[in-house]
């Protein structure tokens, strides 16, 4: 039986498909297309902390945030399914591409969120669930991105630290790797199912400030 929690190599990888899942309904607060290219002047980051549904709730409701999608990314098997994901067998986890305004909002206040958000010492799992789709990353679109993301993880483990807490974060930080769409039923799953599964736990800790 195969272990959830073990990447599976790019060579063992289900073979997925050549047609993309493109989104078929608007966003369902912003009334945005989910695939819309981004707007000039506006960032993206891709961000995974665990199961898709409560992060994306998170984000969409951040002051500044134009548009939000869930999906899958940082593996092997080209436009995967929801099911073949969870399988382990894609190498892909649960993500949120977020696109934001930075003139209203900034990268240091939407880390916070994440930071806070989530235990990003627990490898590939969060809380129970359980399997490498629910593994910790930071995908950037930028250099400047990835140097903040980098910078912020650092000053997360030295709060970590600070408070008697001595794991080591395991969140990948990396630029972007290709973005799936996940099936329509997920995208802003909690605003169509209010009392959905929300997995999010923090650890209660803050991410000091620069």
């Amino acid at each position: 039986m195969m272990d959830k929690q073990q990447m599976i190599s790019p060579e063992s990888a289900l073979p997925g498909r050549s047609t993309p899942l493109i989104p078929s309904e608007p966003h369902a607060l912003f009334g945005t297309q989910l695939d819309a290219p981004v707007p000039t002047g506006m960032e993206e980051i891709v961000l995974g902390m665990g199961c898709f549904w409560g992060a994306e709730r998170m984000f969409w409701r951040q002051p500044g945030v134009l548009n939000t999608a869930v999906g899958y990314s940082g593996g092997f098997t080209p436009n995967p399914t929801y099911q073949e994901v969870c399988t382990g067998q894609t190498g892909h986890t649960e993500v949120v591409r977020v696109v934001y305004d930075p003139s209203q909002t900034s990268l240091e206040r939407l880390l916070a969120q994440f930071w806070e958000n989530h235990d990003p010492t627990q490898g590939m799992r969060q809380g129970n669930d359980i399997g490498t789709q629910y593994r910790s990353v930071i995908y950037t679109t930028s250099d400047s991105q990835q140097a903040k993301a980098e910078n912020s993880k650092a000053r997360y483990q030295n709060a970590l630290q600070n408070n008697n807490r001595d794991a080591l974060i395991t969140t990948e930080i990396q630029p972007a790797p290709e973005f799936f769409f996940a099936e329509d039923y997920h995208q802003q799953y909690l605003e169509k199912n209010p009392q959905g599964y929300c997995g999010l736990g923090g650890t209660g800790i803050c991410l000091p400030p620069q």
